[in-house]
Order: structure tokens, then C-alpha cells, then sequence
């Protein structure tokens, strides 16, 4: 069956017609038939129960009553007017207000008429109203037409004045559904739907716009559910093995001199089982000839750079050339001064290329690179021009991922005749049912253990009233020797506010720890980049005792002699925000501390925040918490995996369904790899569908 139904513009719609179509398609990013109906409702109301307005109060988001119009006022000047209507039942009155619309609501409305009225009741004055409400003449048969089941739909202020409120936006979706009886084509094999005891697709778009029962609506959000993952999970397999059979790469046919010399007389400290664990998995990959694609997911000190080393030494050990790129300066100069102690007593080559380095330098790097001289190259952005040419590029490390676009990663496929093997890394740890949408399509290690002999960094939770003994225990720290982080929050991204609430804890800092017992560095975002560094390097070569900064503070600053990372307004900060910025201390051998500060108002999201940070240092359980409270579109790096696409299934909720969709899509692949068995031809052609409309960047590592 034709799958045009669902590409048919809304605009053909008489209901709608060409100027709601447009508002519609500019708040929602709905043109279509198929993406109205992928426009669920949030939420379920029952409109079959009528309230009293005695009932009426705080914890109600929305409410339905029957009362009589006993007063009808236009208040206001022209232009500012409102309408106040006032209604009563036998058990008590309250008003109803409209500040738009008023001209095409007036008319309509009676006194001594029984209305049936609906809407969100809100306190002005310690008097309830009624906002904005739905009101029509009350009947029995209206009330009979009212379901248990009454869905919402988001809209937008500037939808509702083109009358597209929930209502409106609800009567289009009935008048589409009314259309598509027959038309909504299947795309899962008769097998699966019998297997999985799966409703039908077409039944599952009626019933979840539509439902009548508890029982229709939770099928009907399963299977359209389970058709998201499916084809999620299908496409991100599918890719993997395409690359592995198309994507040749250079085989590391030998583990050499360099590998063996390092591991067996410069390792500092001897490997944990999860770092040998990864090394074996990168092994095997690079001595195939296809294209290795590895994410390395490890907590802030569990020891990634040893193995993207040993990884680059693999790439030397048979001749090829490897680079290390870090989103900023001062991470790529740290791990410059990393690797080049690491190895100093070796015969290779190291060298740093960054926007900072003088062109006469540049020069002679270039020209080593080209020629074969220079083994390892690290940089930031710099390593992707085209005047950067090496001789063989075998291994290209990427630092942070997430903060590069898809698009410049990919240059760096071009700087061999064959693509280089690819090893990227994230300090931000990803829950396991996220990583498999995220990086489906790449091979994942993970580093779960720590060196042993670090410290767990003791994090405690302080209110306000604590600060001046927060400040004494600090006092204390510094005069042993330490060193200490002050971050303050962006506030509501504004730069003036942001600058404002750091100079103040500035003041309040400078005037309880006085010069020249104690010094303070100083980093914000109205700072020229020079400055910032110079900051910066000041607290890194210890003139400073305290660096105060927002959270322009570089990740992967590494400073072992600071102890005390103290968080301002801790509450207004993500949990993986709060968790990196915790990651900034607790790098030497001494016992750090994290000090949340924060008001006594605080949101009960805020305290989960607070309690988990305070629980555990485990970057894995911090970002289950995190997936739950946030959901996976404000998580790092989701803008570019296609998983906003998600229109019903919901990662931290669904995730054992996400999880029985990867084994069922595993299995169906191993089976048939290329879909060419009869039944899974319905699953071809709809891949075929998604294909053409968007365009598949999950190659590109």
C-alpha cells in the first residue's frame, strides 16, 4: 500500500487552510498528514466528570464544571480590555476571564444560561478564576459526547490566537483520521505483530487520538512505541555492518618495540582490568582492514588518555602517523604535556599545533609531519586545515567528542588515502540505553573502574547559613598547602547578570580572604581568550590560591593540587554539569572536597540533583538519575543523533523495550542482513522511506 497518504501537505486541508497551516507548521514543524498524526497528545483528562466549584484548588492543573452565568463585565481601557464573567453552581461562584478573543466570545455568552466549562484554575488576590476557559451551552448529550479520555495537545500562545489551542488542534486531528481510514499503511511484518502481540498501526493512530479505554490507549502507545525503537535499532545495526564491509582501513598487522618499551618500562602505574579490557578491544580492531569507529566512555580519572596512548602507539609501532584533537587550548596543551612525559625517554616525536602557535613554528611542523619526522600530532581545530597534510595517518583520537559537529570530524577521514581508524572519547558518562541510540552504529568501550589508591572526592551539600564555616574550612585547606575552585552559575544565560553575581562573591571572597596571605584568580566570559589563559596558568603554576570563574572553566583542566571545588547556586546546575565540574578536583593525592551551596528554596528536581551528587561519585548512576529527570534531548551530544525524532517512546522510561527492540533487530540482521526474505520486505521499504527523508550522517564517527 502507498505510503503517500502521509506526505500529503496539511495545506490541502479545508479545515485548516493555507494561514493556520502556516502558524501550525512554524510552532510545531507539522506540514503533513504523517506529522500531524505523529503530533500525540502530552496527556489524558477526563471530560466525563463534572467538579463543584466548592472543590476548586491549588493541586488541580485543570478542572470541568457546570454553572450559570449571573454576571457578564468588559473591564479596562481599548486595547487592554479583559472579560470577566462571573458564574455560579449551589455550592459556590468564581469568575472566568479572557483577555483575548473577548470580540468572538461576548456575543456568544447568556446570563441565566448553564454553561459547561472548562480550564485551568489559577489564585489572584486568594481568589481563584479561571483562564481563557472552553465554554459551551451545558446538555446532557454534550456531556455524553465528553470522553474519559479527552487528549491535550501543546500549543503555543501564537497558535491558540490562530485558534489552534488543544481543541482546535484536536478537531484537525479528527478531521485527518476521518480520512485515513484504510490509507495508513502497515510497516512491520505480519510475524512481528503476531510475536510481539502488537496492535495494528493503523488501529494504534486512531486509539491513541481517540482512546475510549485505559487498556486501547497503553496498546496503542506500545506498538507505536515499539515501531520508534525497531527501525531505530534496525538503521544503527544496519550501519555498523555497512561500515565494517565498506569502510577499509589500514590494518595493524604487528604490537611492536614502542607498545612493548612502554608498557613494560614507562607505564607509571599498572593498568586496571577495565583499561586492559579496552586495549583489547581497540587491538582487535585496528588489526582488521576496516575502518575502526570506537567510542571510549570513561569517568573524569579512570584513565583514557593511557589508552588512547598505547592506542597511538599501536599506530607507531607499524608506521603510521597518529593525532589527539581537544576542543580548546588549554585541554589540548594538557594533553601535550601529558604525552610528552609519558613518552620522554622514547625515540618518538611529539609536537602541539594549536590557533596560538607562530607560523615560523607551524612551519617546521608541517614539514615534519609531511615528511615522517613527527609521530604523534596533538591540536584543537587547527589539526583540520588543509595545510596540515601527514605523511601516513594511521589512528585520529577525538577528545570530548560531542563538542565537535559531524562535518568537521569527517575531515579528518581524508587526511589518508584510506580512511584512519577513529577512537573518540567522552568524559561524560552515557547510560547504557542512550549510548546504543546514541552510537548504535560505533563499537563502545567502556572504562568502568577506577586506578586504584585515587580517593573518592567527599561531596557534602551546605545551605547559606553555613557559608561562613564553609569559608573557615577553606581557610584551612589553603594553609595546607592547596588550592580551590569557586564556580559560579550563568543565569538565564545573561552575560550582565552572569558578570554581576560572579563580582559579588568576588567582593564577598576578596574581603574574608584578605591579601597577601591569599590570592584569587579570576576567569568570565567577558574576558579576552589571552586573559582567560593567563588566569589560568597563573592557578596552574600555583601564584594564585583560588580561582573564582563561571562556568566558562575549561573542562579537563587539570590542577593536582587543588582539593575544594565549591559550586555557588549549586542548584541551578544540570547533574552532569555539576559531576564535571566535581571531576576538576580529587586529581592528586590528597583528600578533595565538593561543596554544594545553595538557598533554602529548592525544587524537588534541585534536591534529587543535590542528594545524587552528594550519594555517589559513579559518572554511570549520576547519568541514569540525569536521563530520568532531564529525558535524552538536553543530553550532550543528542542534537546530532536523530533521537529527537522519538515522537512516543521516552529512553528513560522505555528503556527494556528499547533493550527488547536491539535484541529483536539483532537477530532479524544476523538472520538477513540484507532484507531480501519475503516477510521482511515491508521493513526494507519503509528503512528506504526513512532514508530519503533524512540524510544519514551515523557514518561519520
Amino acid at each position: 500500500m502507498s505510503h503517500n497518504f502521509f506526505d500529503i501537505s496539511l495545506t490541502n486541508l479545508s479545515v485548516l487552510g493555507t494561514k493556520k497551516a502556516a502558524v501550525l507548521a512554524k510552532h510545531t514543524g507539522v506540514y503533513t498528514y504523517g506529522d500531524l498524526l505523529h503530533y500525540f497528545p502530552y496527556r489524558y483528562i477526563d471530560r466525563s466528570e463534572i467538579k463543584k466549584i466548592s472543590e476548586i484548588n491549588s493541586e488541580l492543573t485543570l478542572i470541568q464544571i457546570k454553572a450559570s452565568i449571573i454576571k457578564i463585565d468588559e473591564l479596562g481601557s481599548k486595547g487592554k480590555s479583559r472579560l470577566v464573567v462571573t458564574v455560579k453552581d449551589d455550592s459556590g461562584i468564581v469568575e472566568l476571564v479572557w483577555f483575548q478573543g473577548i470580540q468572538y466570545i461576548f456575543p456568544k455568552l447568556k446570563a441565566g444560561v448553564e454553561y459547561l466549562i472548562f480550564g485551568r484554575p489559577s489564585q489572584f488576590n486568594g481568589k481563584y478564576n479561571i483562564g481563557h476557559p472552553e465554554i459551551e451551552v451545558f446538555s446532557e448529550a454534550t456531556l455524553k459526547n465528553k470522553s474519559a479520555f479527552q487528549p491535550l495537545y501543546n500549543s503555543s500562545e501564537a497558535m491558540k490566537r490562530a485558534g489552534l489551542d488543544s481543541k482546535g488542534i484536536e478537531r484537525v486531528i479528527k478531521t485527518v483520521l476521518n480520512l485515513a481510514k484504510g490509507k495508513i499503511p502497515e510497516n512491520l511484518p505480519e510475524h512481528l505483530i503476531r510475536e510481539h502481540h502488537l496492535l495494528g498501526r493503523e488501529a494504534a493512530f486512531f486509539n491513541v487520538h481517540l482512546s475510549q479505554s485505559e487498556e486501547s490507549l497503553q496498546q496503542s502507545r506500545t506498538r507505536l512505541k515499539f515501531e520508534e525503537l525497531f527501525y531505530l535499532q534496525v538503521k544503527l545495526i544496519r550501519n555498523n555492518r555497512i561500515n565494517k564491509k565498506l569502510l577499509k582501513g589500514y590494518a595493524f598487522s604487528t604490537i611492536g618495540n614502542y607498545f612493548n618499551d612502554f608498557y613494560e618500562n614507562h607505564l607509571p602505574f599498572p593498568l586496571t582490568n577495565a583499561q586492559k579490557r579496552v586495549l583489547k578491544e581497540i587491538r582487535n580492531d585496528v588489526a582488521k582492514p576496516i575502518q575502526m569507529n570506537r567510542l571510549l566512555q570513561g569517568d573524569v580519572g579512570s584513565g583514557k588518555t593511557i589508552v588512547a596512548l598505547m592506542s597511538m602507539l599501536m599506530a607507531a609501532d607499524n608506521d603510521f602517523q597518529a593525532c589527539l584533537m581537544a576542543p580548546t587550548e588549554i585541554l589540548a596543551q594538557q594533553h601535550f604535556n601529558g604525552l610528552q612525559e609519558l613518552i620522554k625517554d622514547m625515540p618518538l616525536n611529539i609536537a602541539l599545533l594549536t590557533g596560538s602557535v607562530k607560523k615560523k613554528d607551524r612551519k617546521v611542523i608541517h614539514e615534519a609531519l609531511q615528511n615522517g619526522e613527527l609521530h604523534f600530532l596533538v591540536g584543537t581545530h587547527a589539526l583540520l586545515e588543509d595545510k596540515v597534510i601527514f605523511k601516513n595517518l594511521g589512528l585520529v583520537v577525538i577528545d570530548e567528542q560531542h563538542r565537535y559537529g559531524v562535518a568537521q570530524r569527517a575531515r579528518l577521514w581524508y587526511k589518508n588515502t584510506l580512511p584512519p581508524h577513529v577512537l573518540a572519547m567522552s568524559a561524560t558518562p552515557i547510560p547504557r540505553t542512550l549510548a546504543m541510540t546514541l552510537y548504535g552504529d560505533l563499537d563502545i568501550s567502556v572504562i568502568d573502574e577506577m586506578p586504584p589508591g585515587r580517593k573518592p572526592i567527599s561531596t557534602v551539600h551546605r545551605f547559606e547559613k553555613k557559608r561562613f564555616e564553609v569559608y573557615e574550612f577553606i581557610k584551612s585547606e589553603i594553609r595546607k598547602g592547596r588550592q580551590v575552585y569557586v564556580v559560579f552559575p550563568l543565569i538565564e544565560e545573561s552575560e550582565q547578570l552572569d558578570y554581576k553575581n560572579l563580582m559579588d562573591g568576588y567582593d564577598q571572597l576578596d574581603i574574608y580572604f584578605p591579601k597577601p596571605e591569599f590570592q584569587i584568580s579570576i576567569v568570565h566570559g567577558k574576558m579576552k581568550p589571552a586573559e582567560k589563559d593567563m588566569e589560568m596558568q597563573r592557578f596552574i603554576e600555583k601564584k594564585t590560591n583560588i580561582m573564582i570563574a563561571t562556568t566558562v572553566i575549561e573542562v579537563g583542566v587539570n590542577v593536582p593540587n587543588a582539593s575544594v571545588m565549591l559550586i555557588e547556586s549549586a542548584e541551578r546546575f544540570g547533574l552532569s554539569q555539576l559531576h564535571q565540574l566535581r571531576g576538576r578536583v580529587g586529581r592528586g593525592a590528597d583528600q578533595s572536597y565538593c561543596i554544594l551551596m545553595t538557598g533554602f528554596k529548592l525544587s524537588a528536581d534541585a534536591r534529587v540533583r543535590l542528594e545524587t551528587m552528594v550519594k555517589t561519585n559513579n559518572g554511570f548512576e549520576i547519568a541514569d538519575v540525569d536521563l530520568r529527570l532531564r529525558g535524552p534531548g538536553d543530553l550532550q551530544g543528542t542534537q546530532q543523533s536523530g533521537l529527537l525524532e522519538l515522537k512516543m517512546a521516552d529512553l528513560s522510561r522505555d528503556n527494556k523495550l528499547l533493550i527488547e527492540c536491539r535484541h529483536i533487530a539483532t537477530r532479524l540482521i544476523d538472520e538477513d542482513p540484507e532484507l531480501l526474505l519475503p516477510q521482511n520486505q515491508i521493513i526494507k521499504n519503509f528503512l528506504f522511506l526513512l532514508e530519503q527523508k533524512s540524510m544519514n550522517w551515523g557514518r561519520i564517527s
